[in-house]
């Protein structure tokens, strides 16, 4: 298929509305999965993130980093287990954590994007208290059906954003870029999943759109059939999908997330599959969009 100049011309008038709409606004991306580790799909979506820029939007973001602090865990010889998807992370693993997130994942992304002409800044929830934290407790149950609680070390929940770190950040012209470490109330550093991060980033900064690439192309009704894919989702409906084991394993704290942030006052929130190049762009830009929309 030959692509004209006014093929071309069409596509910029399709985004026109879009570009309308959202100029001046946030919008929370939550980079995560293959648009993380292939170098191709990461390059697209800077390419992405750096053109919402130029139009006008304020596009945040937030990361993750499990592959590389996995990597890095492996090199110094140290094991790691988890326990309900969460690490669990003693004060040597945190500091391969912190090593890994705000020293490598972070600049790589804040170089990236410069790369491609915008400005970014890298930041942690350390920085000006952005997050702060505190341990987070997880329930468990013995073979007798009673309640324990589980300690899996440095592992956070939020407490409190500050978000006039980041509109300071956004006043001067730049890309946040935040990894998920949150500071707790003596000075120590939590790990804190990604996901929830974006979800409260986005509450806090009141964002028009919170957007989470992962490695899926949506939420299927049928896992095994590729043509029930649900292109919207009410929040109402989440906990029955849960239950019934449809939304399972990495896939829920997305949906909390995306509903903790619906309710909060976020306009829309995304979850859309980040192996696709330019899927940023698909979802913003285009009539039909991809992926699932959680909606209020």
């Amino acid at each position: 298929m030959v692509v004209t100049p006014l093929d071309k011309a069409n596509v910029l008038i399709e985004a026109l509305p879009y570009i309308k709409e959202f100029y001046g606004k946030t919008i929370v991306i939550k980079l995560g999965g293959h648009a993380m580790c292939s170098p191709e799909l990461k390059n697209a979506v800077m390419q992405d993130i750096t053109l919402m820029k130029f139009v006008g939007m304020n596009p945040v973001v937030v990361h993750g980093g499990g592959p590389e602090i996995n990597a890095m865990l492996q090199k110094l010889g140290i094991k790691t287990s988890f326990v309900q998807g969460q690490r669990v992370t003693d004060e040597e693993t945190m500091n391969v954590v912190e090593m890994v997130l705000a020293g490598k994942v972070n600049k790589e992304i804040v170089s990236l994007i410069n790369k491609y002409g915008a400005s970014a800044i890298g930041l942690t929830g350390k920085d000006g208290n952005l997050i702060l934290a505190r341990k987070k407790v997880f329930k468990g149950k013995n073979e007798n059906g009673e309640e324990f609680d589980y300690d899996i070390g440095y592992v956070g929940e939020i407490v409190r954003i500050n978000p006039e770190v980041i509109g300071s950040v956004i006043s001067q012209g730049y890309i946040p870029v935040v990894a998920p470490i949150g500071a707790g109330e003596k000075g120590e550093s939590y790990n804190i999943n990604a996901d929830y991060v974006a979800g409260e980033l986005a509450v806090a900064l009141k964002a028009d759109k919170l957007v989470l690439l992962t490695d899926v192309e949506g939420i299927f009704a049928d896992p095994d059939d590729k043509d029930s894919l649900i292109s919207s989702l009410k929040v109402s409906s989440i906990q029955g999908l849960i239950d019934s084991g449809v939304i399972k394993g990495g896939m829920i704290p997305k949906v909390q997330c995306c509903a903790r942030a619906l309710l909060g006052g976020v306009g829309r929130t995304h979850i859309i599959d980040g192996r696709i190049p330019h899927s940023i762009l698909l979802e913003i830009f285009t009539h039909e969009g991809i992926g699932t929309m959680v909606v209020k």
